[in-house]
């Protein structure tokens, strides 16, 4: 795996990866705040084929817009990124498409999980977004488009985007490449 932004902070041991994120940090590409940021924290490996990847995300939400998930990124103008973030004191599921110019849903999450897991799901053009339940099954939370191309990065992602910076860490980390695309 390697890095986007590496973080001054981070460190790899067994199956967690404990971020430190850096601040000022963030994903997004112009709309409606009308600014494009590019220098959140993303730890990824490549794949070109349909995936599977999922973590478990355990942070220190602090600041708002404080977050951390799972990222999916064809360059700077095309990517994905989901999970957990914090606005207003509440963890919100969320996630951000971005076709040169970024979407954003989210949902509130009632009994914010001290645990979050998370899974993301390619099979060609169709990427599937889904989160575990505390029944252990996982939701659908979006499906979204994202361009066939050969060679996508894949993994875990944190930013700050107005906070001095929080602790974040992945636990389970794993892609399960599948079948090659036709």
């Amino acid at each position: 795996m390697e890095w986007l932004n590496e973080p001054g902070s981070w460190s790899h041991s067994g199956k967690q990866i404990i971020v430190k994120t850096s601040p000022k940090t963030d994903f997004w590409r112009t709309t409606h705040y009308g600014f494009i940021h590019d220098n959140g924290h993303f730890y990824f490996e490549r794949v070109n084929k349909d995936f599977v990847v999922e973590t478990k995300i355990r942070g220190n939400y602090k600041d708002t817009y404080d977050q951390a998930g799972l990222m999916i990124r064809a360059d700077e103008n095309h990517w994905i990124k989901t999970g957990i973030e914090y606005v207003d004191g509440v963890q919100n599921l969320s996630a951000v498409v971005t076709h040169k110019y970024s979407d954003w849903s989210f949902t509130p999450l009632v009994n914010s999980p001290e645990v979050f897991q998370l899974r993301i799901e390619r099979c060609k053009e169709a990427i599937q977004i889904a989160y575990l339940d505390e029944h252990a099954h996982y939701v659908l939370f979006r499906i979204a488009y994202f361009p066939i191309v050969q060679d996508i990065q894949v993994g875990i992602m944190c930013a700050s985007p107005q906070g001095n910076g929080y602790e974040v860490i992945f636990e389970d980390y794993q892609l399960i490449q599948q079948a090659q695309q036709s």
